[in-house]
C-alpha cells in the first residue's frame, strides 16, 4: 500500500508539524500578554506556555529525530505508514485538547497528551533491542519526560503551581542532557565541516573522557533541580557544568566557529544560570530563555534543517533563507534574555520584538522545508 510522501519516513509529519507548532504556539502566547487574545484554558498561563514549548513543539521534535536516527543506528527500515499517522495524530490530538482545555476534563487532556512518549517508545523499543544497539539507553529520556508531563498534570489538578512549574523545568534539564548526549556526536562533525571550508584541514581533536564528563554535569544539575532548584546549589553545579561544557568546546576549536550558535550556546545559557542563582544579576534573570531558545531552539532548528535535505536526497547545502532563520531565532534569544535590561524597554515590547524574531525563522524553515517534507525524494528513492 502506498502511503502519501508525508507519511514514508518519520522526520517528515513530526519536522513539520514542529515548524507549525512554532509559528502558532509562541504569536499566540504573545498576542495573550500583550494583546488580550484567549488561551482558551483554565491554566496558569505560563505554565501552558512553558508546556506546549516543550512537550508540543520539543516533542514534536524529538519525536522526527528519533524516529529516524533509530533505523540509521540499527540498520532497519524506517518508520513509515500508518504507524507513523496514528502517533502524529495523537500528538496532534493533545495539542488539539491542550488548545481547548478549558472545554474538556483535565484527566481527558492529560491521558491523551501524557500518552503520546510511551507510544514513541514502543515503536523504537523493538528496532533498538533486536540490534542491541548502544543507543538503547536513550529512551530513558522518554519515560523521563513521561513521567515530567504527567507529575505537571497532576500540579494543575492539585493547585500546585510550584510542582507543575518544577515538572517543566525537570523536562528542560532531560531535554538539555539529550542535547549534551547528540551535540556530543552531530556538533564535531557540523564544526569540523565548517572549520575545512573555512580553513581546510581538520582541526578537531576530541580529549579522552570529556564528554561523559559533560553528560555527568548535565545529569548532576537534572538532580540537583529536582530538589533544590534556584538554589546556590544549583548555581554551583550550573557553572561546574558551564566549564565542562566550555573544555568540550574548546577541544572542538569552537572559538573559531563563533557565528554558528550551536557549538557554544549551551554553555552560555548554563554560565547565565550560574550567574543568576550565584550573585542575582539582573541581566542573568532570564536564563531559562537562553537555555531553551537559545540551546534547545537553536540546535533543533539546525538538526531539523540539515536532516531534512540529507534524508530528501538533497545536498547538504544551506540556502540563504535558512541561514537568515539562524540568525532570527538567534536574534530571538538576544532579545528575550536581555531585553528588558535595555533603557525604556517595556515588557510587551520585549515579548513582541523576540517573538516577531521566533516567529519569521521558523516560517522561513516552513517556507523552504515544508514543500520538501511533503513531496517525494529529489533522488526518486524512497523515504
Amino acid at each position: 500500500m502506498r502511503f502519501p510522501a508525508l507519511l514514508g519516513y518519520g522526520f517528515r509529519p513530526f519536522f513539520l508539524a514542529a515548524g507549525i507548532a512554532a509559528v502558532v504556539l509562541v504569536p499566540w502566547w504573545a498576542l495573550s500578554v500583550t494583546g488580550g487574545v484567549s488561551l482558551e484554558t483554565p491554566w496558569p498561563p505560563a505554565l501552558w506556555h512553558g508546556h506546549e514549548m516543550i512537550f508540543g513543539f520539543i516533542g514534536a521534535a524529538i519525536a522526527g529525530f528519533l524516529l529516524t536516527a533509530v533505523p540509521s543506528w540499527t540498520g532497519q527500515r524506517g518508520f513509515a505508514g500508518w504507524p507513523l499517522a496514528l502517533l502524529a495524530g495523537l500528538w496532534l490530538l493533545g495539542r488539539l485538547l491542550v488548545a481547548t482545555s478549558a472545554h474538556w476534563p483535565l484527566l481527558l487532556t492529560a491521558t491523551i497528551d501524557v500518552a503520546f512518549f510511551p507510544a514513541l517508545a514502543i515503536m523504537l523499543v523493538p528496532p533498538l533491542l533486536r540490534a542491541r544497539n548502544r543507543n538503547t539507553p536513550l529512551l530513558l529520556v522518554l519515560l523521563a519526560l513521561c513521567i515530567a508531563n504527567a507529575t505537571f498534570y497532576w500540579g494543575l489538578h492539585r493547585a500546585n503551581w510550584a510542582l507543575a512549574h518544577g515538572a517543566l523545568l525537570a523536562a528542560v534539564n532531560v531535554i538539555l542532557l539529550l542535547l549534551t548526549v547528540v551535540g556530543g556526536r552531530i556538533v564535531p562533525a557540523f564544526t569540523s565541516s565548517a572549520l575545512k571550508e573555512h580553513r581546510g584541514g581538520r582541526l578537531i581533536r576530541t580529549l579522552p573522557g570529556v564528554n561523559a564528563l559533560a553528560i555527568g554535569a548535565m545529569v548532576a544539575v537534572a538532580l540537583v533541580d529536582l530538589g533544590f532548584a534556584h538554589s546556590k546549589v544549583a548555581g554551583v553545579c550550573a557553572l561546574a557544568a558551564a566549564i565542562v561544557q566550555g573544555i568540550r568546546l574548546a577541544q572542538w576549536g569552537a572559538w573559531r566557529t563563533l557565528r554558528q550558535p550551536i557549538v557554544w550556546v549551551l554553555h552560555v545559557g548554563l554560565a547565565l544560570k550560574a550567574l543568576a542563582l550565584l550573585t542575582g544579576a539582573s541581566f542573568a534573570a532570564f536564563w531559562l530563555h537562553a537555555l531553551t531558545i537559545g540551546a534547545a531552539a537553536t540546535m533543533i532548528l539546525a538538526v531539523m534543517t540539515r536532516a531534512s535535505l540529507g534524508h530528501t536526497g538533497r545536498p547538504l547545502v544551506v540556502s540563504g533563507p535558512t541561514a537568515f532563520a539562524y540568525v532570527l531565532l538567534s536574534a530571538a534569544a538576544i532579545v528575550r534574555i536581555f531585553g528588558l535590561d535595555l533603557p525604556h524597554a517595556s515588557y510587551a515590547a520585549v515579548i513582541t520584538l523576540a517573538a516577531l524574531l521566533w516567529t519569521a525563522a521558523f516560517a522561513l524553515f516552513l517556507w523552504v522545508y515544508a514543500p520538501m517534507l511533503v513531496t517525494p525524494r529529489a533522488d526518486g528513492k524512497a523515504g
